[in-house]
This record gives C-alpha cells, structure tokens and sequence, in this order.
C-alpha cells in the first residue's frame, strides 16, 4: 500500500471536503469512515482521479501513512472523538500526531493533550470555519496543542487555508485547547454578528415596511461599505433574492423563525461567566436564539399580551442610514468583547495569544470574515496591550461619530415594540465601559447589609463592614 501524506478520519462533507482540499495541493492522502459504504461513495464520485488511498480497518489505514503519521479525526464532538483516539493510540508511534477538527469543547482538547503528549504522540485542537465551502477551498484555521506537531503540519496547512494579502489565514495559536477556545469565541462573535443583522432585518421590514427586494438591494449596498462588507452580509443580501419556486414567495419568509445552535455560543458565555469578562451581545444572542425556540408559546402570547405597533413615520432613507450606523456600532462592540474575553483567556490560560494575529487569520475563510477585521489587526498591532477595542483611535471616534444615530434607533425600536437585544446590550456595554460611575455601590452596600460581605471606600484604604440597620 502506497506511503501516503496525510490522513482523514471521518468523510462526512466537511471530513471530504478537507480530505480534497489536502489532495488537490499535492499532498497524497489516506481516508477512513467508519461505514465501509460511504468510503466507497466518497471513491466512487468525489475522489475518483485523485491520488486518494482508502482503508477499511483503522489499521491498515494507519499502515498507509508516512511517518510522522498526520491524521486529522473529523467525527462528531465528544465521545466520538474520545473513541477514535482510544482506537489510534495502540497503533501510533512515536512523533505522529492526531488533529481534531470538530467543534471540541476546548477543556477536552486540553485534557486530550496531557493525556497524549507524555506518550510522544502529538495532540493539535484545531478550529475549522467555513462552513463546507471553505473546507473545500480555503478555510480559516486555528491549530493549538503540541507545538512540534504544528511545525509537521505548517506545511500543508499553510497551503489549504484560505489566502488573503497578508498571507495564509492559519497560524500557531497556542498550547492545550488555544485552538479550539479561539474558534468557540470566533462562534461567540458569529452569533452576535448573526443577531445584530437579524435585528437589523426586523427593523427595515416592520417599522419601514421594506419588501424582499429592497431589503436585497440594501444589504448589497450596505455589502459595499468598508464598515459593513462581510461574509454574513453577503449571504444576508443573496438570501433576501431567493424566491420559493413552490409558492413564488421570498423563501426567508416561510421559514419557521426558531433559530438552532450546537452548543459553541453557549460555551462561550459560559467561559466569559467562569472569567468575569462582559459579553452581553453574545449573550443576548444566545438568549435571542432560545426564546425563538419558544414557537408555540410566543404565538399564544401574542393572543394576550398587547404592546405598540405601527410603522416608523419619519425620513424612511435616513432612517436607513441609521440602522446601518446602529449596526456598525454594535458590531464593533461584540468584536471588543470578543477580543477581550481572548485576551482574559489568554492570561488566565497561558495561551500567548496575539489579538492582531487572530484578527488577521478571521479576514479569511470564516465565517466572520469581515473587511474591518484589518481594522482590528492594525489595532492591536499599533498597541497589542489594548485594553479594549473600544479605546483604538479609529473605532472609538468611529462611535462618538455615530452614538446619537444608534441611540435614535434604538428609541424607535422601543416605541414600536420590535425586540432589538443584541442592539440594546452593545449600548449598554459602550455606556457602562464609558462610565467612571456605576450604581453597584448600592449593590456592594446590599451586599454587606444582608451578608456582610464587606466594601471598599472611595476616600480611605481598607476594607469595611457597616451594621446598616443601627441607623433605620
């Protein structure tokens, strides 16, 4: 059996896809499945031409790889992974290296790591965004772990990822889970980004009253712009065309408005809980995808409970113009939290990460690719101890230019009754991050009345407890 490059365990489209997307930059590979029959397929159709061995025991697909032996696991997060590994480990020698390229809960990766590294084999936890497309041709890739591994790897990652001006979007992003915590953050901003756009839609349509076709021609403007030029823009624009050749309907319309998710959002707001670092966009996303689950409970809630309607009366074309301001600004507050939560995770975790470096490999392949992520990583080139993105030059004046536009949408949106939480948390975090005074005085003095909790002082060192009720 011929001494192949490169192994793939899992040929599930994203598994295929990476599998041909390693072939196709001459890099000879190995593939296996679990179902002798989707190998078969897989060989059949997709691989047929192509300098493609497949094996149908975990042996003998272990047997026809070089050495050191490269496998990438592309199977289900989990205990599938965990049970792939158990099956490998026996099999392995020493320096070859296991890549897992599913959405890993990064405490996995790390413990996968310990447990494999003392044996000489080498563990890279390895974020994949792209969806199938750039799987296919060129996605973003973030690769933590063994760092010898990743030097094995350099080679044909730097090949497969997506290209962009400043170079390959891949890079080493540190030991244990790094990779994989960088990629659950990349899905933290991406359903904050998918949100703040959803709401932006729910505005233009029900307090402008927009059809498809304008809500089409918007987007693709907005798609145009340095601020808002972005993937999920993009798709937003062409999703807003796609007419239902069934019903002669604009397909968005039909579809069940119950928004699923896998679990990598909830992670992230986990972490940033477990850290102390304020996300609330990412959350409100979050909570905004859960509540859509309610279908049935909110259609009979709207039966009883009342609230204003109507549509906006003033300037349609200004009003716009405000939404796409409202937007930017919101955005520009989920990337801060984004990158502040990596910048805590980093120090806590001690991943030595470079925020310009993660900036740069997500302006390709991702999902959250952007045109102001160039934007981002000249930021924190300029000054990579930014304490938050809010505080750059560019983007603060940015804000200041635009905060009154925001705030007007987002009183419009209150006086209509249309939920915008995503919107409403991003101005919340830019007020309360602006502020040298907050109320949680009030709340540390409750603290201590009721738990003696104790406080600190503004004007005197030390630390305090008052019995409150002595003056009631």
């Amino acid at each position: 059996m011929a001494q192949q490059s490169f192994g793939v365990i899992g040929l599930a489209v994203m598994g295929e896809n990476i599998a041909l997307n390693v072939e196709r930059n001459g890099f000879p590979i190995a593939v296996y499945n679990r179902t002798g029959a989707k190998t078969d397929e897989f060989m059949a159709k997709r691989a047929g031409g192509k300098n493609v061995v497949a094996a149908y025991s975990i042996e003998d697909f272990v047997k026809s790889l070089a050495r050191p032996r490269k496998i990438l696991v592309m199977v289900q997060a989990g205990a599938p992974v965990d049970a792939v590994i158990k099956q490998l480990q026996p099999l392995l020698e020493k320096d070859d290296m296991i890549i897992d390229g599913g959405n890993s809960l990064y405490e996995d990766t790390e413990r996968r790591t310990r447990e494999l590294e003392p044996t000489g084999l080498g563990f890279v936890g390895m974020g994949v965004s792209g969806g199938e497309e750039g799987a296919l041709n060129g996605p973003s890739l973030m690769p933590g772990g063994t760092e010898t591994a990743y030097k094995e790897l350099e080679p044909i990652l730097l090949k497969i990822a997506a290209q962009v001006d400043d170079g390959a979007c891949v890079t080493y992003i540190g030991p244990g889970g790094a990779g994989h915590y960088v990629k659950m953050v990349h899905n933290g901003i991406e359903y904050g980004d998918m949100q703040l756009i959803a709401e932006a839609y729910d505005l233009l349509k029900n307090a402008l009253g927009l059809n498809h076709q304008q809500l089409h021609e918007i987007f693709a403007e907005w798609n145009t712009t340095d601020e808002l030029n972005s993937f999920l823009i993009e798709i937003t624009a062409d999703i807003f065309k796609y007419i239902d050749p069934d019903t002669q309907q604009p397909l968005v319309e039909l579809i069940l408005d119950a928004a699923g998710q896998k679990g990598t959002g909830r992670w992230t707001v986990q972490s940033a809980l477990e850290l102390g670092v304020p996300i609330p966009t990412m959350i409100a996303a979050v909570n905004a995808r859960i509540t859509s689950s309610y279908k049935a409970e909110r259609v009979a809630a709207s039966q009883e409970i009342t609230g204003p309607t109507g549509k906006y009366e003033g300037d349609a074309k200004a009003f716009i113009s405000k939404i796409r301001d409202a937007l930017y600004c919101s955005k520009i507050c989920s990337y801060a939290q984004g990158m502040a939560l990596l910048s805590k995770a980093s120090q806590e975790y001690n991943y030595n990460l470079t925020l310009s470096e993660m900036a740069r490999i997500w302006k390709g392949g991702c999902i959250i690719r952007a045109g102001f992520l160039d934007k981002i990583k000249n930021a924190f080139n300029e000054n990579p101890t930014l304490p938050n993105l809010l505080l750059a030059p560019e983007f603060k004046q940015t804000i200041l230019d635009r905060q009154s536009a925001w705030r007007e949408v987002l009183v419009v949106s209150n006086q209509l009754g249309i939920p915008v939480p995503a919107f409403s948390s991003s101005l919340d975090y830019f007020d309360s991050y602006r502020r040298d005074r907050l109320p949680q005085n009030l709340t540390q003095a409750q603290r201590d009345y009721f738990g003696a909790h104790t406080y600190k002082r503004i004007d005197k060192e030390g630390t305090f407890h008052t019995e409150w009720a002595s003056q009631a």
